[in-house]
Parts: C-alpha cells; structure tokens; sequence
C-alpha cells in the first residue's frame, strides 16, 4: 500500500469520525486571528489574538515559520472548513496532518501561551515562562494544536483572549512567523447563558409569588430559564426594561406552572389546608385558600362548595349563593352543590326557593352512602353547633319525612 492511499485512508477515517460527533456550533472565521510576524534575531514578541466570541469553548491554532518570501498555500480557516467537528482534529494522526501547513522555513522558535495580559507582559520583560499555560521549549518550523475548554488550561482560565509569545532562536536573521487562531463557537453557549447568568434567573424565580406556593420550585424554575433562554440571549434580556423582564417571568410562570405539574401541587396543598382548616372552625382562613384557587382559575366544582360552605358558617348567605351558583355552572349535577344552595337561601330569608330544592332531591343520596335527608339533618347540627339559629330547620326536617 503506498502512501497516497494511507493518508486517504487516513483522512476518509478522519471525516467519517468526524461527521458523526458532530457538535453544534461553527468555526468563527470573523474573529480569526492571522498576525504576519517579524521577530528580531535573539528577541521577544508577544501577539494578542482577536477577541473570542461569546460561547467559544475551543480554538485551534497553527504556527508556520517560513523562509523569506515564502508564502501559506491556504489558510487555516479555508482548512478548517472541512472539518465540522473541533474534536476530530484530535481522533487520529489524520487530524493533525491535515491543520499543519503543508510548507515551512529552516527557521525554528519556541513559543508559548499565556491566558492573560500581565502575564503575557511579565514573559516580555523576563522571558521567563513560569506562568504560561503552554510552553513549547523544543524549537519548531511548525505547529498545530486544538484547546479546549474542557482540557486546557489556556481556555479554562482565559478572558476572551490568548496572548502567544515567541522566542526567536536565529541569532543572525529575523524570522517570518505566521500566526492563525481560530475560535469554534457552541451555540448555545454563544447567547451567553453562562452557569452564573443562570443562576441569576434561578434565583429570581425563587423569589417569585408562584415559586413560594411551592415546597419545592426547583422544576418550575427551571422550566422558566428554558424559555427565557430559548427567545432571548442573555445580553438581550438584560436590556429589556424592567417592566418587560417582570412580563416575561409572569407569562412563562403561567406556561411552567401548569407544565411542570406544580400547579397540581400547590392547589392540592391548598384545598388540604382550607379542609383542616375548617376542621378547626378557621373558616375565614380556609376562605382566604379558597379564593386564591378561584382567582387563579383552577377551581373545580368542590372548591365552590367548599368556599359556600364555609361562608354559611361565617352567616355571609350573600356570598355563599354567589359562589355556589358558580360552582352550578362547573357541574350541575353535583348534589353537595345544591345542598348548600338550599341552606344558604333558607338561611337568607327565602325559603320558598330553598324549599324547592330540598323538595327536589329528597329522594336522592348526595355520596353513595349518605342520603339527601340525613345530610340535611347533619348540617343543621353543625349550625346549630357554630350558633346559627332558624326556626325553619324544624319544617325542613318535617319535610324530608314526606
């Protein structure tokens, strides 16, 4: 097998590896970094690369040396088209043959990175490379090589720049150096969701009146970030006025709430405590939870009755009929309803219409094992219990007994 077909070999292996760890973003070819660079005999010279967009997360360089008039034969960018994926260029020898520049001089120099400004400014004055994320001490013509956030140093720590400092090693001539980076952009990260901006939004959300109706807001919180993330970059919503940001964690709220479930949660949690609440006579506050279903929607036909029932025990019938025909609407067939109707208008002074709804139903059982008749005889106990009087119960009782 002779070389053409290796390297074929070699680099079809590579593409197809490629292809499928395809990550999602782009190689950045606008805030590429090609620095032509002279380097004085025995001298120091440090370049700043371009400023890294937001969300790189990689970069691949390439460092050439060429004769005098020599010229690259292609760009790094225009190679770096053929490669989609960043971590290819680390899969196999194919990779890195296929960055390194297919030409360069007699020429070596040691270089290395550093990560941030001063640093990179102390390495000029001192040549001293102790605080360099990588250093290349064996002089070279050539180099290619991928940082990632993930592996290296430089990146881990950088500001949105690297500084490169080079050393020439010709002690008579200048050297030609040809400096290219370029970025490779993820794009989720390139809108600026940072871990500390997220938990910005986290934190608020904590705060909000929705997430402090729950136990546990972990899941609805997140849900909001998901959608603030997806319809804004983070610089974007920052600029929003602070009205407008108010609107959109409301808006998402109401999506979330119902979405995670938490709603399910909160009004289940709510309906449980104005229940024992009313087992402890504290009817007002089990009205209070009550109304807070019913103000948000998610009232069902029982949260009526539920609320009906504790405005008769605080002698407020006006109220009770209002909401108990509301609950009618809900579910007419629901005979708890009716009930209560019929109590709250015998005990607002029109017994006629009460009357008729107790005629009504009297046959009838209001669970599968309670009957119309002994249910009314119970509430009038229950009444009577918390001081409410009526000369019309005893009528009422005669009439069930027709």
């Amino acid at each position: 097998m002779n070389i053409k077909k290796v390297f074929f070999l070699l680099f079809t292996t590579f593409v197809f590896q490629s292809a499928f760890s395809q990550k999602d973003g782009y190689w950045d070819k606008d805030r590429t970094t090609t620095e032509e660079i002279s380097v004085s005999a025995r001298n120091i010279i440090v370049i700043k690369t371009q400023d890294f967009p937001v969300g790189t997360t990689e970069v691949v360089y390439r460092i050439t040396l060429l004769d005098q008039n020599q010229q690259m034969a292609g760009s790094l960018v225009s190679v770096l088209k053929a490669i989609p994926d960043p971590t290819g260029i680390s899969q196999g020898s194919a990779g890195a043959v296929f960055i390194l520049s297919k030409i360069s001089g007699d020429d070596k120099c040691k270089y290395a990175i550093f990560s941030k400004e001063e640093l990179a400014s102390k390495y000029k004055k001192d040549g001293k490379t102790t605080d360099a994320c990588l250093v290349q001490d064996t002089p070279v013509s050539k180099d290619a090589k991928r940082l990632s956030t993930e592996k290296s140093a430089c990146m881990k720590s950088n500001s949105g720049n690297l500084w490169f400092g080079f050393e020439s090693k010709n002690w008579i001539m200048n050297q030609k150096i040809i400096l290219e980076v370029v970025p490779w952009v993820d794009l989720k990260l390139s809108r600026g969701w940072s871990a500390e901006n997220k938990k910005t939004i986290i934190d608020q959300c904590k705060t909000s009146n929705l997430a402090q109706k729950m136990t546990n807001s972990d899941d609805f919180c997140v849900c909001i970030l998901d959608k603030i993330q997806t319809k804004y970059k983070f610089k974007e919503f920052q600029k929003l006025l602070a009205i407008e940001r108010s609107k959109a964690f409301k808006d998402f709220g109401k999506k979330c709430f119902d979405e995670t479930g938490a709603s399910n949660v909160v009004y289940s949690s709510l309906r449980k405590q104005a229940t024992d609440l009313t087992k402890q006579g504290l009817y007002g506050a089990a009205i209070a939870k009550l109304n807070t279903i019913i103000n948000d929607g998610k009232a069902t036909a029982l949260d009526y009755n539920a609320i009906g029932n504790s405005y008769i025990l605080t002698k407020q019938y006006g109220k009770a009929i209002k909401f108990l025909k509301e609950g009618e609407k809900l579910d007419d067939s629901e005979l708890l309803i009716k009930l209560n109707l019929a109590h709250a208008y015998l005990l607002n002074k029109n017994y006629s219409s009460a009357k008729a709804i107790y005629k009504e139903y009297q046959a009838q059982n209001v669970t599968d094992s309670l009957s119309w008749a002994e249910k009314v005889r119970q509430d009038f106990e229950t009444f009577k219990k918390s001081g409410i009087q009526n000369d019309d119960f005893k009528r009422v009782l005669k009439l069930m007994e027709k």
